[in-house]
């Protein structure tokens, strides 16, 4: 059996405690990961773009966001995402404590995938995580760029 490459995992969150729940939500799936942590927005738009101190980043296969953070926020950070060619189909869960509507709105306007409001459950998170694990990342994974 051929051990397949880890799923790369970006957590964009600036609260150590969610980073954890998030954390421990994926450690409940079978697939091997490698879990990266971006503290703000605009430090998840480095890492996403491989700029700076993120020059050799992996793209991620899924990204876990936050909407409320410093710098740049998380509606920006999917605004971002999702005008660029390159990062546009990556799988994009918003886990928030906002249950404001017109977050809830703006997120699934800007195509994420899910959206959680903090706190959650373990059991809720978890659920969530299988179910990408189950689709996004083993029937649509995101296909690596082929370079020329």
């Amino acid at each position: 059996m051929v051990q397949s490459a880890p799923v790369q995992v970006l957590i964009v969150e600036d609260n150590p405690g969610d980073v954890e729940l998030a954390r421990v939500a994926l450690g409940e799936t079978t697939l091997p990961l490698a879990v990266h942590v971006a503290s703000d927005g605009e430090e998840a738009m480095r890492f996403l773009r491989q700029q700076g101190e993120f020059d050799d980043a992996p793209t991620p296969d899924l990204v876990l966001l936050d909407l409320n953070m410093p710098k740049m926020g998380g509606l920006e950070v999917l605004d971002r995402m999702k005008a660029d060619e390159d990062l546009r189909f990556i799988p994009v869960v918003v886990f928030t404590s906002s249950a404001a509507h017109e977050d809830i709105d703006g997120a699934y306007d800007r195509y994420a995938n899910c959206y959680i409001t903090k706190p959650s459950d373990l059991d809720e998170l978890v659920g969530v995580v299988r179910a990408i694990e189950a689709f996004w990342l083993t029937v649509v994974r995101l296909p690596r760029r082929v370079t020329a």
